[in-house]
């Protein structure tokens, strides 16, 4: 099994002095933040396109074994026809995400919390994400913010295509507990900032459990600590990540 445990990019300035040590370079933050996690989730491919040198340099940046996720562009998700958004996501897909080699982990395709299910037009987008590019296989973890979603039919596509539904632990949006591909992809974001390690040691125990059952039958999972108390998420990965190693 294949656990990586981590957080939602690695530039934040409240983690300078609580994350990052006192004065460390900030162009080595991502190497320190690649010393201490085993995965993250890059959110700045939400916004705009990188370059294709930023994702190789990235890559080198981190061990072996480590893995990112890549947020997929706004532009392809946050439209009314889903259908209608093959050029953004072929511009996503294109601008250099494979420089990351055997260091990317899945594609994360996050919806906004007003798009409603609607079966044909679902279908028809999930049918334009490639299985494979320049080489390389791709997962897809597909996250959904409204309730009209939690529809047998929507499970049974991603089902179908081998694509993860994302479990998101939140107080804001659904949570759907479905396993639908061969991996596992969970949002955690409850961190509490009173808390050093952002979740209690009960809760933190109860995550790391779940880690293992989502792991059985050799199944890789994918944890991102996102949101809620923002400052103390590298403490709370590096929290289960110590359990997880126990």
């Amino acid at each position: 099994m294949s656990i990586h445990v981590g957080i939602g990019g690695w530039t934040f300035e409240p983690w300078r002095g609580a994350f990052y040590p006192p004065k460390h370079p900030q162009k080595r933050e991502l190497e320190y933040a690649g010393q201490h996690l085993t995965g993250i989730e890059i959110n700045g491919t939400y916004y705009g396109s990188q370059k294709p040198e930023s994702f190789a340099n990235w890559a080198a940046s981190v061990p072996g074994g480590f893995r990112f996720s890549v947020k997929a562009s706004r532009f392809a998700t946050n439209r009314k026809r889903l259908a209608e958004g093959a050029g953004s996501i072929e511009k996503f897909l294109n601008q250099g995400v494979t420089r990351l080699g055997d260091r990317l982990g899945p594609i994360h395709w996050q919806f906004m919390a007003t798009k409603t299910f609607e079966r044909d037009d679902f279908a028809s987008f999930l049918d334009l994400l490639p299985e494979t590019l320049d080489g390389l296989p791709l997962r897809h973890a597909i996250e959904v913010r409204h309730e009209s979603c939690r529809d047998q039919t929507f499970i049974d596509m991603l089902r179908e295509r081998n694509m993860a539904l994302v479990f998101a632990d939140s107080d804001e949006f659904p949570c759907i507990d479905e396993q639908t591909a061969d991996f596992t992809y969970a949002r955690l974001q409850r961190s509490q900032e009173e808390v050093e390690t952002g979740y209690d040691d009960a809760a933190l125990d109860h995550w790391a459990q779940q880690a293992r059952n989502w792991a059985k039958g050799e199944r890789d999972v994918y944890i991102f600590f996102i949101a809620g108390a923002k400052v103390r998420n590298p403490a709370a990965a590096q929290a289960l990540i110590a359990r997880l190693a126990a």
